[in-house]
């Protein structure tokens, strides 16, 4: 393929494309943590939120110890008290609630958390940090095919309690309690993105922030195991480089050129292997687009 270049000054769109062997790509809390499905196809569903907490969490194990790179949004963290870490560090009083305040804090965030460079954020709260909307986004990712949702029992051997209704040596007291594990057998997903320059200069996003989103679409499941999640596997990532900050194509258009089909012969899919490899063919690239295959 053709070597893009891969740099921040241009617009960037992607091609994500990952699977999951028995496991749950991402829950419905609303459906009993059931594999979230497109009712009307059948095909399965991972939301944009659930693979940027991925990407947070690579992040932060990569390079979460440097300052440009802390993470904003994190399990457990007061959004407020983010904010007045840069206030504190600006010598400023939140409750004054000046605009030039307000913008200094902003900046200030936009420096230090790659999630907000990289994603944007409402940090308008109690202790006003102002909002920025950032250079990257994600679609929900879909399933090339329908999936299969299954809920499995479970058995927990260990009690967190005794039953005093029973006796101690009442074998039935230490036969465990039941539980339920959701999973599908298999699905390949496709997600896309987009990276636009315009909104970099707003949060200062710059090259190497580029590098490191790349490489946490390709490793975070890597870091990301569980036993709910079964075996999640980037497979591809594609990226269509424009060689202008507005671009030189539409998406759809870029997108169109990638769609992974099941091999004829394959009724059910199980494995990657039951797909046809994917071909782009070089020729039908608009002017002024470059294609990179990332090697996963």
């Amino acid at each position: 393929m053709t070597e893009a270049h891969l740099n921040a000054a241009n617009r960037q769109d992607f091609v994500l494309i990952f699977d999951v062997t028995n496991g749950n790509p991402n829950g419905d809390p609303d459906a009993g943590n059931l594999p979230r499905v497109d009712p009307e196809t059948g095909l399965g569903i991972v939301t944009d939120v659930a693979l940027k907490r991925k990407m947070r969490n690579y992040v932060d194990a990569l390079k979460g110890g440097e300052e440009r790179y802390k993470i904003y949004v994190q399990q457990g963290a007061i959004l407020n008290n983010q904010h007045q870490r840069a206030y504190t560090a600006l010598g400023k009083d939140p409750k004054e609630k000046k605009q030039a305040d307000i913008q200094a804090a902003k900046e200030w965030m936009c420096d230090n958390f790659f999630d907000i460079r990289t994603f944007g954020a409402v940090m308008s709260t109690e202790v006003n940090a102002g909002q920025v909307r950032g250079p990257v986004q994600l679609t929900f990712a879909r399933s090339v095919d329908p999936i299969l949702g299954l809920d499995a029992s479970i058995t927990r051997v260990a009690l967190t309690k005794p039953d005093p209704k029973q006796a101690a040596d009442d074998e039935t007291a230490r036969s465990g309690t039941m539980g339920r594990k959701a999973y599908i057998p298999y699905g390949l997903y496709v997600a896309h993105g987009f990276y636009v320059p315009a909104f970099a200069g707003d949060t200062g996003f710059d090259d190497a922030d580029l590098e490191v989103l790349w490489q946490a679409l390709v490793n975070m499941w890597d870091l990301d195991r569980s036993a709910s999640r079964g075996l999640t596997a980037c497979r591809a990532l594609y990226v269509f480089s424009h060689s202008s900050p507005l671009g030189n194509a539409p998406a759809h258009k870029l997108f169109d050129l990638i769609k992974p089909q099941r091999k004829t012969e394959v009724d059910v899919a199980r494995s990657f292997e039951d797909y046809q490899p994917i071909v782009v063919d070089e020729a039908k690239l608009p002017q002024g687009i470059t294609l990179k295959q990332f090697d996963v």
